[in-house]
């Protein structure tokens, strides 16, 4: 087990950003796994599956034709 332990003692500033930004990263990835993964939202993403292929003056912000 002393493969595994950690000095959190010796940690410096640089390695609690680290920590932090990875936890972060991670908690953003479940979200959006979750969102995207729930059935409730399916609509709302498919309208929005065309997005790159759309014409800039022919769809307001919302996705939705002028």
């Amino acid at each position: 087990m002393d493969y595994l332990h950690t000095d959190w003692a010796a940690m410096t500033g640089n390695d609690w950003q680290g920590v932090f930004f990875t936890v972060a990263a991670f908690v953003a990835m479940v979200t959006v796994y979750v969102l995207v993964f729930n059935p409730r939202n399916k609509d709302a993403l498919n309208s929005q599956s065309d997005m790159a292929l759309r014409d800039e003056v022919e769809y307001n912000n919302s996705g939705d034709k002028k």
